[in-house]
């Protein structure tokens, strides 16, 4: 039992130290507080910011819940490992062993600081220069977020799509729903490098694609992200995308314009265009985040000396299919030889290495 004890002790450790981090009294008191503005009689005077309350609150219990729960489990498990019963090992080792996993998963959790990592997100793919080559590129992309979607069961909603001329992907918007969605793919934010035998070179050669990936926090009413009317021109077209006739026929997608940023967002998944409009205001309003995020961010650095364009070219992952197999991260230098697991969605150790090197310190 003394390897038990060992194993039950290291997990009450780590999760007692990462309960102090997330600093649960101070939820607690963040869920009576959002509980009062929930009772209060004007809440859908906005409603908006109505859901956005209800929303937070649901989302603090949840985790109170989540952290109240696991502490308890510890506690059991250990006072039944503290008896000494042998007869107990059979059920005590699945029991440990699923402490041990969600402890590990609360240490990744405790390390979304950012105000919006806790919320939903929106994930743009750019097929690069080269055709066809970087079309393709896109598309694998696509797939590849898709299936890391899927993995952790968030939703996800393409709202935007722009076939390429003779395959894959142009562009490429896609909501994804769940919680920490946003923490997770923040670290994909970049450009992402492809060396591969291309399947569409007669001669079959090795050719390099880029794409870039954008991640926007899902905007929400506590933002302020105000769109006067007159700062957007909004023009409607025919769809490209998939919906059968139906969308081929009717004006129903929708093109956004906000005059004072330049800013150009389209919506054409939905076969409804008022459905399409909110699409598109939706990402809209995500995008003026972020960029009003960019300014506080460029401000901060500019004043420590520290600011330095992003630009195209510094690509934040290699992807290696010829002449050998890897995937690289630049910034954390995570690597990892099975290029197709990677493909097929299993991004977490990517995403745990970015956070655990970047997060802010508590």
């Amino acid at each position: 039992m003394q390897e038990y004890l060992t194993r039950i002790h290291t997990v009450r450790q780590k999760i007692d130290e990462l309960a102090k981090k997330i600093d649960i009294p101070a939820l607690r008191q963040e869920r009576e507080r959002l509980g009062k503005e929930a009772e209060a009689p004007n809440l859908w005077d906005d409603r908006e910011k109505a859901q956005a309350i209800l929303k937070r609150l649901n989302d603090v219990q949840d985790e109170i819940s989540e952290w109240e729960n696991l502490i308890k489990r510890s506690r059991d498990t250990q006072e039944l490992i503290e008896l000494n019963d042998e007869s107990l090992l059979a059920e005590l080792e699945p029991e440990l062993k699923a402490l041990e996993n969600a402890a590990d998963e609360k240490e990744i959790s405790v390390l979304f600081s950012g105000k919006y990592d806790s919320g939903n997100a929106i994930l743009a793919i750019h097929a690069g220069a080269g055709g066809t080559e970087a079309h393709d590129w896109a598309a694998m992309l696509q797939r590849m977020y898709l299936r890391w979607a899927e993995n952790h069961r968030f939703m996800t909603e393409i709202v935007d799509f722009t076939p390429g001329e003779e395959a894959g992907t142009k562009t490429v918007t896609i909501s994804i729903s769940g919680k920490f969605a946003y923490g997770y793919l923040k670290s994909e934010k970049g450009t992402h490098r492809l060396v591969r035998l291309s399947p569409f070179d007669a001669a079959h050669r090795r050719h390099t694609s880029f794409a870039m990936v954008e991640i926007l926090p899902e905007a929400s009413a506590d933002d302020s992200i105000e769109i006067p009317a007159d700062e957007i021109r909004i023009d409607v077209f025919k769809s490209s995308g998939a919906g059968g006739q139906n969308v081929q026929k009717n004006s129903t997608a929708v093109r956004l314009l906000h005059i004072p940023t330049g800013i150009i967002v389209t919506c054409q998944n939905e076969r409804s265009q008022t459905q399409n409009r909110e699409g598109a205001m939706k990402v809209l309003r995500s995008r003026l985040l972020d960029l009003r995020q960019q300014e506080q961010n460029q401000e901060i650095e500019e004043l420590r000396g520290e600011y330095v364009k992003a630009e195209w070219g510094s690509q934040i992952r290699s992807y290696v299919l010829h002449p050998y197999q890897l995937v690289k991260d630049n910034r954390t230098d995570y690597e990892t030889g099975n290029t197709q697991a990677v493909l097929n969605g299993e991004l977490d150790p990517f995403m745990e290495a970015y956070l655990k090197r970047f997060a802010r310190p508590s």
